[in-house]
């Protein structure tokens, strides 16, 4: 019969065998493609917007209308293209440097990982006795009242599983007796490792990167050259739309989002594949907070007390100096005081849509003098020529609201209790 020895201390940790992890999609590495899913998702979800937005589709739960789209704005689609795709490329090739430094990732590690967080669990126990001493609760005596439910009477004990032992194999080929862990406590490990922690990493990666994105985007509007320098290219778009969400200064857009993003990954220590969820989750938000519309089953503008409606106050002259959160909660707006806390909203943007309006009542009166100078156009003035043909379908048929909200009654209430809950 071979030897037996009993190990007195936590269950052996399993061995295990680190095997390189094959990448999601073959060919391209799980670090590229955390670069490449971002974009795919900004450029079709904002191109879904932008269908909607040509179409006019949904036209009642438009924050603005197709006329302040064209005369609002102080920059051409075409632009705004140009600068997101400067931005997506420098990102992309950021994280393409990093890529190269990165080490290799493994796998063949999760089970060992999951047996140290039930060793954790396991010595967490020892403390309860501790703890019910300093209240006078006598721990061994309530132990042994609770016989009957052994697993319970074990954890009140200390941790103490006499009973539970595993015969395992020496390298040496002796076969000994070593404690167990209980199947509540690899239970419990297993949805701290697979759960628990990944959650935790992305409720503080979105904490970062809300107070990375807070801190900076104030001091861009509260120091003149900071904003004059470099912020106020975004604020070009009076009225956001979606594919202008990444619209900045490409100095700009690294420092706020590539690098806010970026420490925000490297510092909770998530995957690639982590990342691949939480940088495409990110700019599907950031689209979704610019692309005009206030729809009532969007569930990213419930999700979170940040939305289209909540930061496309902050787009207009008046709210500017309001509602810097993004791109996920706006709790830095509630503590810092800066939240739009002014009132009823609705007619601040029924005058800025009858003023655009008028400006387009206007320039199709000059219409037939235009036709005969179209040679002369300017290189700007075809960009905007170019932008009209976009929209004309919808700027024609229609230039207002639709009589569901005809006197922004129910966007009113969108942006309102966007601003004022909680």
């Amino acid at each position: 019969m071979a030897n037996m020895t009993r190990y007195s201390d936590l269950p052996p940790l399993p061995a295990y065998t680190l095997t390189p992890r094959e990448p999601l999609i073959a060919a391209i590495p799980d670090n590229v493609l955390l670069l490449i899913l971002p974009i795919i998702a900004y450029w079709v979800v904002s191109l879904i917007f932008h269908w909607i937005d040509v179409n006019d589709y949904f036209s009642q739960y438009r924050l603005h209308t197709p006329a302040e789209v064209l005369k609002r704005n102080h920059v051409t689609r075409w632009d705004v293209v140009r600068d997101v795709v400067v931005q997506q490329l420098i990102q992309t090739a950021v994280g393409l440097v990093l890529a190269y430094f990165d080490e290799a990732e493994y796998t063949g590690k999760d089970e060992y990982n999951i047996m140290v967080w039930a060793s954790r669990i396991r010595i967490a126990q020892r403390m309860i006795p501790g703890l019910f001493s300093a209240i006078g609760i006598d721990a061994a005596g309530l132990a042994k009242k609770l016989s009957s439910h052994p697993m319970l009477a074990a954890v009140v004990s200390g941790g103490k599983y006499p009973s539970l032992t595993q015969s395992i194999l020496t390298a040496s080929g002796e076969t000994v007796v070593a404690p167990a862990f209980a199947s509540w406590e690899i239970s419990t490990a297993r949805m701290l490792y697979w759960f628990g922690i990944p959650a935790l990493q992305f409720v503080f990666a979105t904490f970062f990167v809300d107070t990375w994105q807070y801190f900076l985007h104030r001091a861009m509007h509260m120091n003149k050259w900071l904003y004059t320098t470099f912020h106020a290219r975004h604020h070009r778009l009076y009225v956001p739309y979606a594919f202008g969400a990444l619209y900045n200064h490409p100095f700009e857009g690294f420092l706020l989002d590539t690098a806010g993003t970026g420490l925000a990954f490297l510092v909770t220590g998530m995957t690639s594949r982590q990342g691949m969820w939480f940088f495409t989750g990110s700019t599907i938000k950031t689209v979704d907070d610019h692309c005009g519309y206030a729809f009532p089953l969007d569930p990213l503008q419930h999700l979170t007390s940040n939305n289209a409606a909540y930061h496309d106050i902050h787009h207009q002259s008046w709210g500017i100096k309001t509602n810097f959160s993004q791109p996920f909660f706006t709790f830095w707006d509630r503590i810092l005081n800066t939240r739009w806390t002014k009132g009823d909203v609705s007619l601040r943007y029924e005058r800025s849509r009858n003023a655009a309006q008028k400006m387009m009542d206007e320039d199709d009166t000059k219409e037939g003098s235009a036709g005969s100078q179209a040679d002369s156009l300017s290189c700007k003035e075809e960009e905007e020529s170019v932008s009209r043909n976009i929209i004309s379908r919808s700027v024609r048929r229609k230039t207002v609201f639709s009589p569901q909200t005809e006197n922004l009654k129910t966007i009113s209430h969108r942006l309102n209790g966007s601003i004022r809950q909680k």
